[in-house]
């Protein structure tokens, strides 16, 4: 048996297994993507205007004093930004080093380099999204196309050499002043996909291969390192999202590429977390202990717990992980939250059924804090 038959019936064997899958605990969604940048509030203006992210959740300058693990530790002085897009889909964490002076790639990114690559952004209407993009003068990196499983779609590149996917979903909270929706999930690159899957499906519960792929793809040609030969899984989850911010934060998949016609690089290569491009993958989640135990049980513990903290306007407790090639994935379990600052509301989530999801209503009001401009 070849190593492509061995894989697909690793795919097929751990699809099977998700049958009878119970987790015990809950993940809420996407809660952000977190974005290194060399200066937060001109990258936050920028995705205002061209992702309507204009939401903030939080603005603040703390240490980042529990990331050591991740930053050869160094305390790092950070200022962050958590911004939503009202539409629906996870966040974004703008986050600028203070102090330590940021550092780029040394090389130009490539797709199938290990990391996250892509960040994937939903649209309710893709051609609508591509015009809106093309008249603000975005760096578009492919026209209009169609995704193996024949949605519309296309990438762009931010000003801040970070790629985005646009792609058709149907999956809304509202549909309102923009077409954008937030985060849709995630382009990363894997060495071993068939190693990758088990944090994939079995932890974070992406347990539906939409295709499994192998092949070169003429759309990827404009897109650096696209040209050549990739495997790529796409993966959704079957069950509908649960907790108290599932609606807003909606359905999400993950895409694993693995570039097989020459030797991917680190992303993060001789660079820390916070440095600019995308540095984690946050889920916000419930029963943080019980991650933490099937986490370990598959090997990958993690490297960081914070306990309980309190940033001010948010408070909670969260943790890492890092996949087999070092992609940082974090899980945040939310106590408090804003909805509207100005007038002191807050939402306290401790002694909530961690199942149940806010009322839409108050999920509608953290639209109160939109920054316009």
């Amino acid at each position: 048996m070849n190593d492509e038959f061995n894989d697909n019936l690793l795919l097929i064997t751990h699809n099977l297994s998700f049958i009878t899958l119970q987790m015990d605990y809950v993940i809420s969604g996407i809660q952000q993507l977190g974005i290194g940048q060399h200066d937060a509030d001109a990258a936050w203006a920028w995705y205002r205007k061209n992702i309507g992210a204009d939401v903030p959740i939080f603005i603040e300058e703390a240490l980042a004093e529990l990331m050591l693990p991740h930053t050869n530790g160094e305390v790092c002085k950070r200022y962050a930004i958590l911004a939503l897009n009202m539409n629906g889909g996870g966040g974004f964490e703008i986050w600028q080093h203070k102090g330590h002076q940021p550092e780029s790639a040394s090389f130009e990114l490539q797709l199938g380099d290990l990391g996250i690559f892509a960040g994937k952004l939903k649209s309710y209407d893709v051609y609508t999204s591509y015009k809106m993009h093309q008249q603000n003068g975005v760096n578009l990196l492919t026209e209009v196309h169609n995704t193996p499983d024949g949605r519309p779609t296309y990438y762009f590149r931010d000003p801040y050499e970070n790629t985005f996917q646009v792609v058709q979903s149907d999956n809304w909270f509202q549909k309102k002043r923009t077409p954008m929706g937030g985060v849709y999930g995630v382009i990363i690159g894997s060495s071993d996909i068939a190693r990758s899957l088990p944090i994939y499906q079995e932890l974070l519960g992406y347990d539906t291969v939409i295709y499994d792929e192998t092949d070169a793809y003429d759309a990827w040609n404009a897109i650096p390192g696209g040209s050549g030969r990739f495997r790529r899984v796409l993966l959704r989850h079957s069950k509908p999202r649960q907790g108290a911010f599932a609606p807003l934060l909606g359905a999400s998949e993950i895409e694993l590429v693995q570039a097989l016609d020459r030797e991917p690089r680190r992303i993060y290569e001789g660079r820390i977390w916070g440095d600019p491009g995308f540095i984690h993958l946050c889920f916000d989640v419930n029963g943080m202990d019980n991650i933490g135990k099937k986490a370990t049980e598959l090997g990958y513990p993690f490297t960081v717990d914070s306990g309980h903290f309190d940033m001010g306007d948010a408070a909670g407790r969260f943790t890492y992980i890092e996949d087999p090639d070092g992609v940082l994935i974090e899980f945040v379990q939310t106590y408090k939250v804003p909805v509207a600052k100005k007038i002191g509301w807050y939402i306290n989530l401790k002694g909530r059924d961690p199942k149940k999801s806010l009322p839409r209503l108050v999920l509608r009001a953290l639209g109160l804090n939109r920054k316009t401009d």
